[in-house]
């Protein structure tokens, strides 16, 4: 039988937090570094810049694997990496695009591993709900940022949707702004503006 928790076990597990500062605390909090994180928008709403954005912050606190099932190495994907400057974080931040499940598990479970593992998507990942759990439980000390499709400004889905509710971390993107709505923030409707050129075109206020 598991272990139950007393209030002061819980207050003694003090999970490592992402202490960063400015506008990715302001709208992200300090969530924990193993947690799992889910990221939504729609097509050319600024979702893949954020989250490369994010990969490019959390490469403050350890290696960052980006599995990049849907773009691969695409010329939108390689000029992303130009624009925000990610030679930047040359030696901490890696691509892989075509490992299966078991090889993502194989690469993840060796010595000196990435911390972070972003996938993109979740949908072009062709895995289920469960697979995704069990990736997360299998690498406990690990940090999830699943990037997922949207359907009619939802997640696509139902297994999506169930990741979604996992999810400790829920970032949705829309017309340049990625707004939290996880458990971390504490400045509801803040937001997080992902390119202000972007904004100003759209008509959008910053």
């Amino acid at each position: 039988m598991r272990k139950a928790y007393s209030p002061r076990d819980v207050e003694r597990l003090q999970p490592e937090l992402l202490e960063w500062d400015g506008r990715w605390q302001s709208v992200f909090g300090r969530p924990s570094v193993t947690e799992t994180w889910f990221i939504s928008g729609a097509s050319a709403s600024g979702k893949s810049s954020f989250v490369m954005q994010l990969g490019k912050e959390l490469c403050r606190f350890g290696d960052v694997l980006y599995v990049s099932y849907e773009e691969g190495v695409s010329p939108s994907f390689r000029r992303r990496l130009g624009y925000l400057h990610m030679e930047e974080v040359q030696g901490r931040f890696r691509i892989v695009t075509d490992d299966s499940y078991d090889e993502l598990c194989d690469r993840l479970s060796r010595r000196k591993s990435a911390r972070f593992v972003i996938v993109d998507s979740f949908q072009e990942s062709g895995w289920s709900y469960a697979q995704a759990k069990a990736l997360v439980g299998r690498f406990p000390q690990k940090g999830f940022v699943f990037v997922s499709q949207e359907h009619r400004g939802q997640p696509m889905g139902k297994p999506a949707v169930r990741l979604r509710y996992k999810a400790g971390v829920k970032v949705r993107v829309n017309g340049f702004k990625a707004f939290c709505q996880g458990r971390e923030t504490e400045n509801a409707g803040s937001y997080f503006t992902v390119w202000e050129e972007g904004l100003v075109r759209t008509g959008l206020e910053i």
